[in-house]
C-alpha cells in the first residue's frame, strides 16, 4: 500500500503516507515503521525547491499599512485572518515561453484557500477579482487582511475596497518574506507537488492543474497541523460546533 500511495503521489513523504494509511485505508502504523519500509523500498518524496516570488513592489506606493499581523500565524476562527499573494507559472509552445499568474487568498485558521484567480497578467484586476470572489463566498467576513507591498496591494483603490468591506489592512515589511510565511509556504507546496520537474505545453493544461490542485488541497490533502484533517474538514468542524 505504501508503494501504491507513492506511485500515485510521489510528493508525499513518510509522514503523509502514514496519515493516508490510517485515514483512507484503515491501516494503523507509526511513523518509524513507515520510514523503515520507505527506506527499504527506496521511496523518497520529491525534492523541495526554493520559491522565488514574483510580486513587484510599488515604486511609489499610494498606501502603506503597518505589519499588524506581526507573524502571528494562528487564528481562533475562520475568516479572522487572511493572507494573499501572487505567484507565476510557465508553459511552453515550441520555443516560446508564456506565463500564467495565480492570485490566492489563504485563511490562517484552517489553511483553506478562500478564493483564487488565474490570469495572463500580474495586474490590478487579477488581485481585485480574487478579493471580490472571497467576499462573494464570505459576505460577512471582516478579517485582518495581510499581504506584501506589491503595487496592487498598495493601490489606493484596493485599500478603499478593504475599508468598504470592514477589513483592516496589514503588510509585510520591506524584504521580509517570512512576514507572509504561510502564503509563501502554500506556493512551495503547490509547486513542489505538481509543478517542479514537469513541463506544461498549453495554457489549458497548466490552469487545469492549478484548479485541480487547489480543489485537492482544500478537500483531500491531510495536514498534521490541522489535526490530520483537510482544510475543508477543519472549517466544517468549527462551523458545526459554532
Amino acid at each position: 500500500m505504501i508503494e501504491k500511495i507513492h506511485l500515485e503521489s510521489p510528493d508525499k513523504g513518510y509522514r503523509r503516507i502514514k496519515d493516508d494509511l490510517k485515514t483512507y485505508h484503515g491501516i494503523k502504523v507509526n511513523d518509524k515503521r513507515v520510514l523503515r519500509i520507505c527506506r527499504k523500498k527506496g521511496i523518497k518524496s520529491t525534492i523541495k525547491y526554493s520559491n522565488h516570488g514574483c510580486t513587484r513592489r510599488a515604486a511609489h506606493p499610494q498606501f502603506i499599512a503597518e505589519n499588524i499581523l506581526n507573524r502571528e500565524f494562528t487564528a481562533e476562527s475562520p475568516n479572522q485572518k487572511w493572507l494573499t499573494d501572487v505567484t507565476e507559472f510557465k508553459y511552453y509552445t515550441g520555443v516560446e515561453v508564456h506565463k500564467v499568474y495565480l492570485s490566492a487568498i489563504l485563511d490562517l485558521y484552517d489553511r483553506r484557500i478562500v478564493s483564487f484567480v488565474t490570469g495572463d497578467s500580474n495586474n490590478n484586476p487579477l488581485v481585485f477579482d480574487t478579493f471580490d470572489a472571497a467576499i462573494a463566498a464570505n459576505p460577512d467576513a471582516k478579517p485582518l487582511f495581510h499581504s506584501d507591498r506589491g503595487y496592487q496591494y498598495t493601490n489606493r483603490v484596493f485599500h478603499a475596497k478593504l475599508e468598504a468591506a470592514g477589513m483592516t489592512q496589514s503588510m509585510s515589511r520591506v524584504g521580509k518574506c517570512i512576514d507572509n510565511g504561510p502564503m509563501e509556504g502554500f506556493w512551495g507546496i503547490l509547486k513542489r507537488e505538481r509543478y517542479y520537474g514537469k513541463r506544461y505545453f498549453s495554457r489549458d493544461s497548466l490552469v487545469k492543474m492549478i484548479e485541480d490542485y487547489i480543489e485537492y488541497y482544500n478537500n483531500r490533502r491531510l495536514q498534521r497541523k490541522l489535526g490530520v484533517l483537510t482544510p475543508r474538514e477543519k472549517y466544517e468542524q468549527y462551523m458545526a460546533a459554532a
